[in-house]
């Protein structure tokens, strides 16, 4: 089949790529920044590959899609948008989406959704089910697949629930963590994309899809922490306002404070899945929450995560065109150079590209770790996200408070973009040449206090700059 996919560089629609690859499917990959689609992965299915650019909140970007299209997934989301009505943009978003494929030859729209079971709708479940109700179409057919706590190594859910667990032996928690919920494994919900591909018996019908458990939040921790062999306590507050639970949510964990608003909100709500029969028809094996728990951490423990949500572009960092800055700027800059001679180029090139996340910096990393707190006490992403894999890196991942630009193990070179909160903008780029390692840090001030932070910030370059260039040379 010739397919449509939207949405192939996030959580979901990189798995699912993989997935349709392997069946042998041709996919038309619709993506807001070609930088950030690595190819990599796909070196044996290239023919079946087309990378397209559409921005779905701007109609005349969609003048290319092709006309011939057999099935479309519709994978796109703002559910962690800085903006505070997130539910208009879902909504144009849809409505350019139809638009755009009542024009094709398109005979069926896949729709990953959120389970939809009471009267009493979070502001996030309205937003889905809004888009849900602007997708549908006389000219196509629409399958909605109803998911809610999508559990698998990087998923949202999952890695506040590690954070949480691993980083906290006693809890004082909000009260709804009372609320009930059926998470499903993120192998069960690829198993489900991929299954109703063509299926005339699901066309124009929505379906819930969740694992065997229902389980309060409580539980779903608590699981876990049995699953990690730790010993956990937690007690539920019945006074914390959901600004405060927000806030909870967004210093203990690795989430931003958008996404850690609207999820307060859907957690208010008990999301239980409608008894069907898709499973079945389908042939797919329901696994449970222990089950989801364990194949997540052998993905981690093979250094195998092929997706996380920490590399989502924010809309506001998305809004920046941040592939402007490729090219590292040399005027009305402040710059940190030094360079060193390597022992060994292949040992040096592997430490630069395995730095950050559970690796660190190489030196000071305590040092690293109070910038990134004081970045999460000014609302920026902070340290915490870590890095996907630990020694792979491609345009576009994210490396602590650092976005990847440019990453390429053959050139030994590393370009990253600070996405922390500074007044101004900051590169810091590693390459090897001729059996050197140059190290530099660009910083492009904005205004008086761009120059009085760099000033501020200088006395510590010499410290922590040096001991890395050091390490990562191999001395």
């Amino acid at each position: 089949m010739k397919i449509f996919l939207t949405g192939a560089t996030g959580y979901i629609g990189k798995r699912l790529l993989i997935q349709l690859l392997e069946e042998g499917h041709e996919v038309i990959c619709s993506v807001r920044d070609r930088n950030r689609f690595s190819t990599k992965l796909f070196k044996n299915q290239q023919h079946l590959l087309t990378i397209i650019e559409n921005d779905f909140l701007d109609e005349h970007t969609l003048q290319n899609i092709p006309e011939e299209i057999d099935v479309a997934y519709y994978l796109i989301h703002s559910m962690s948008s800085d903006d505070g009505d997130f539910s208009k943009k879902e909504t144009l978003s849809a409505l350019n989406f139809k638009k755009a494929l009542e024009k094709t030859n398109v005979r069926q729209v896949i729709f990953l959704t959120g389970i939809i079971n009471t009267e009493r709708l979070s502001k996030h479940l309205q937003s889905r089910k809004q888009v849900e109700e602007a997708l549908q179409s006389e000219k196509y057919a629409l399958t909605s697949l109803r998911a809610g706590i999508i559990v698998g190594s990087g998923s949202a859910s999952f890695e506040i629930i590690r954070d949480l667990v691993e980083k906290l032996p006693v809890m004082i928690a909000p009260k709804w963590l009372r609320t009930r919920c059926q998470p499903i494994a993120i192998r069960n919900v690829i198993q489900f994309l991929v299954g109703v591909l063509g299926k005339t018996f699901t066309f124009n019908k929505n379906y819930d899809i969740a694992g065997t458990d229902i389980l309060s939040y409580r539980e779903m921790l608590l699981q876990y922490a049995e699953a990690r062999h730790l010993k956990r306590r937690i007690y539920l507050v019945p006074v914390m306002t959901p600004r405060f639970s927000s806030y909870w949510l967004y210093f203990l964990t690795s989430t931003s404070y958008p996404l850690a608003k609207n999820l307060v909100d859907s957690m208010k709500v008990d999301v239980i899945a409608k008894e069907n029969h898709l499973a079945e028809q389908l042939g797919i094996q329901l696994f449970s929450y222990k089950e989801a728990i364990a194949m997540a951490f052998d993905k981690i423990k093979q250094n195998d995560v092929l997706s996380s949500w920490y590399d989502s572009f924010s809309g506001p960092f998305h809004a920046r065109n941040v592939w402007q800055y490729l090219e590292v700027p040399s005027k009305g800059c402040f710059k940190d150079i030094r360079q060193m001679k390597v022992n060994d180029e292949a040992a040096a090139t592997e430490r630069i590209f395995s730095i950050g996340g559970k690796t660190g910096w190489y030196y000071a990393d305590f040092l690293w770790r109070m910038r990134g707190f004081l970045d999460r006490l000014f609302g920026g992403v902070g340290i915490r996200r870590g890095r996907r894999n630990l020694n792979h890196l491609e345009a576009g991942d994210s490396v602590d408070f650092w976005r990847v630009l440019y990453a390429d193990k053959g050139e030994k070179r590393l370009l990253l973009f600070a996405e922390m909160k500074v007044p101004g903008e900051a590169w810091l780029e590693f390459k090897i040449k001729d059996g050197i390692l140059h190290q530099e840090a660009t910083f492009r001030p904005l205004g008086l206090s761009g120059r009085l932070y760099w000033y501020s910030v200088l006395p510590f370059h010499g410290l922590i700059f040096n001991g890395m260039l050091k390490k990562l040379a191999g001395k």
